[in-house]
Order: structure tokens, then sequence, then C-alpha cells
């Protein structure tokens, strides 16, 4: 017997992501009439360590704080289609996410959802802090830990849906793994069919920075022009019983799925063809062949998978100290040499041992550089419109203060015509990784009735 093919729609890429996005998807896999799945990608390393500190401050948030927004629209659709829903959207507290999601369920008269929550991925506890140390660079061994998160694979995803999740919600999980969890509980694979895995895997891929593949993100106006782009939907795939598959688009939503967008995903953040390396298996797109069937639907086919790595990859991110920013218009003739200077006042007052970048915004930006060579060798001496921005980092806040305020100062200790000053203190994260043994984070799930 054939097994329909298993369809999964992506409702998010990133945190930021439009909040609209999922409705179109949705819609489109109820009108499929076939087994699906949702998933949410919106978790990134930095964006992890903020819903760390968040929890910190508040013990019962520290998950996606749009969660309801993404998930609110659909969510009752999704229910009563049998469409599950999997996202990252947990952060540093997945449980957390489950509590909330349920109320949102009653808040719209779904009694009863049954949520999954996938645990195992946090190791900031002080005893797998110490033994996590051991793993990484001398240098990075004894900073002061924000967070500490393991990428697990699909495995628990898919045994909370074979548990009968309605929502299944995780922590820090390889990206892929939130199309792989469905492919596994829909077909019954094992964790060892690596072919299976590998694809399955791809299309997780091609399905996890959203509008990318659509068209988003490839657009360029004259070379790659995007039709509708400002209402491109978000990707489905339609992944096969041996992990075969093919992307398209949600219906009656702007953008394009075609060969050339494919390819640009399919190549997104991998440095080894041959070994893309996840939690659930090694893929391999170097024999892959990409194309297309018919408008907006292209087929991906020759990925092969093989054995997992050993080991599970862990990022840290540790307290960075504080960056300052600060910004300040000059206009009119001689408004470049006016905004040089001013970038000069402040670099000089700023003291030794702060390494001040300049930018002058209208000039040169996007491609100086923080030692200030290339915005020295390139003088135009004719803009008028220029935005001098200046930034710097440092472990003691009061040396960052000092520097902002000099920015402030401008206003009347000159150069002449300044104004719209704008400054801001943020505290910075820096991060390390390295690779630990499976031992060291075990997955598990539980259900939330």
């Amino acid at each position: 017997m054939v097994q329909e093919r298993l369809a999964v729609g992506c409702g998010a890429g990133f945190a930021g992501d439009r909040w609209d996005a999922a409705g179109p998807v949705v819609e489109s896999l109820i009108a499929r009439c076939g087994p699906a799945a949702l998933m949410y990608e919106t978790l990134g390393e930095r964006t992890l360590a903020l819903a760390q500190l968040a929890r910190r401050s508040n013990p019962e948030g520290g998950y996606e704080p749009a969660l309801a927004r993404f998930v609110g629209p659909v969510l009752a659709r999704c229910v009563r289609h049998g469409i599950p829903i999997i996202g990252n959207f947990g952060a540093a507290n997945p449980h957390g996410a489950a509590l909330r999601l349920q109320a949102l369920a009653r808040e719209q008269g779904l009694a009863g959802l049954r949520v999954g929550v996938v645990e195992g991925d946090d190791l900031s506890s002080p005893a797998q802090l110490s033994q996590l140390r051991a793993h990484l660079a001398p240098a990075d061994a004894g900073r002061a830990y924000v967070a500490a998160n393991a990428y697990l694979g699909a495995a628990a995803i898919a045994g909370a849906l074979r548990a009968g999740a309605q929502v299944v919600v995780t922590g820090r999980v390889a990206d892929p793994s939130l199309a792989v969890g469905p492919a596994m509980a829909h077909y019954g694979w094992g964790e060892d069919e690596w072919d299976k895995l590998g694809r399955a895997t791809m299309a997780g891929h091609l399905l996890e920075c959203g509008a990318q593949v659509r068209g988003g993100y490839f657009a360029d106006p004259g070379f790659k022009d995007v039709p509708d782009v400002a209402h491109a939907g978000f990707p489905i795939a339609e992944i096969a019983a041996d992990g075969e598959f093919t992307i398209t688009k949600a219906a009656n939503t702007g953008g394009l799925v075609d060969a050339r967008t494919v390819k640009e995903q399919l190549l997104y953040e991998i440095h080894d063809p041959a070994r893309y390396l996840t939690p659930d298996v090694i893929a391999d797109i170097s024999q892959a062949e990409v194309r297309e069937l018919g408008r907006d639907l292209v087929a991906v086919t020759g990925v092969r998978g093989h054995p997992r790595p050993e080991t599970l990859k862990v990022t840290v991110c540790y307290e960075g100290g504080w960056l300052g920013e600060g910004e300040i218009s000059y206009s009119g003739p001689n408004a470049e040499a006016r905004a040089r200077l001013a970038g000069e006042m402040v670099c000089a007052r700023a003291g030794a041992g702060l390494e001040v970048r300049i930018d002058l915004i209208g000039v040169l930006s996007v491609f100086a550089d923080d030692a200030g060579r290339a915005l020295a060798q390139h003088r135009t001496g004719r803009a008028t419109d220029v935005r001098l921005r200046v930034a710097a980092a440092h472990a003691d806040r009061e040396r960052i203060e000092l520097l902002v305020h000099e920015v402030l100062a401008l206003y009347c200790c000159g150069p002449a015509g300044g104004g719209g000053v704008r400054t801001a203190i943020t505290p910075r994260l820096g991060s390390s990784s390295c690779f630990v043994p499976r031992s060291l984070a075990p997955a598990r799930f539980t259900i939330l009735d």
C-alpha cells in the first residue's frame, strides 16, 4: 500500500518573522486533504541566550514572546483538521510555552490540547556546566555563561507525535529536525534509516528559513525579479515514504519557487555538501539534482544520508561586556568634513584602551572596517547628507557611558550643524561551540494533557 505523501508547511523562519505567514500555508494544507504538519523555526543562538536572560527575570517566561501571535491565528484550524504543530518556540522554557499554548487553546474554545514538551538541550545546571567546560576551548572555559544548549534531533519530536501530541514544543533542536520528526512519526522510520533521514533533513533545511526559498531573500530587482514579493508566501515540502520530496508554495500568495531559489537555499549555511552534520544524520547533497516539475513546484532528488555523528554540537553564550553606540547627522556644504571632525573629537576624548569604530553613513559604512583604514582612504568631499556613527565595546560600562555622552556633547561642542543625536548602550553576548558525547544531553519528551 502506497502511503500518502506528508506535507510539511513552514509557519516561521526566525523569531522576527511575519505573524500572518502561517495562515495561507494552513489553508493550503487543509485543501490538500492529506497528512500534514506545520513547523515553526523561531530560535537562533542569540535568541536563546536572550530567552535565558528573560527567564532569570521571570521564571514563567523565557519562551518566544510572540508565541500567541505566531500560533494563535491557526491553532484552532490545525487542531480541527488534525495538523500537528511543531515549533522550537519553547526556547529557554518549553514547559512554560506549553502552558501558554494550553491557555490559548482554552481561550479559543479548544479543550484538552495535548502538548508534547521536548527537553534535554539545556545544559546550564552547575553539574552540566562543570562537565561541559572540559570540551570548550581554554579561553571560554572560565566565562560567565548565560546559556548552554545542545542541538537535539528529531527522535523525541517523533515520539511525542506518536504519543498523540497535537503541538510539540522544543527548545534547541537542529532546525531541519522540526520537519524530520513529523516524517519519522508518519512513516515509522527508524533512527538509522540514513537515506530517508538525509532527504527529510534537506527538506527541513529548505523550509527552515521561511520565505528565503520562496524568493524573499533571493530577490534582487533587475537581476532576480520575484513577482509580488511583498506577499511572498511560505513554503511547503511534500515528503514521500522514501524521503524524496518536492518544494512548493502556499496557494494564492506571491513570490516563487524555482530551481534558482531552491539551489540558493539548499547551499545556505553548508560548508561541505557531502557532509552536512546534524544530530539525526550526515546529509550528502553532493549528487543532488534540482528539477522544476511545473510552476512553483521543484523536486530535489539524489540526496543521501550517512550515519549520524557520535557527538552533539553545543553552543554556549556568555556575558560579553557592553556595546555603546552614538549617532549624529550633518548636512549641507562640507557635511562630510564636519562629520569626520566630530568622529575624531569623540575618539580623542574616549581615552586610551577604547577602540572606537567610526562610520560615515552616506560616505562609507557597510564596507568600512573597525580600524578606520578604509574610511581614511575613502574621502569624497562631496557628501552633503551624512550620519556619523561611533561605536565601541568594553567590559566596563562606565567607559561606554562616557563615550556615548561625548556624542551627546557634540550638540554644543561642535562641529557646526550637528543634530538628531541617538545613543544606546546594550549588553553584549559572546558565543562559542564545541562537541560533546550524546550522553551529556539525552533528549526526552512528556505529554501535557
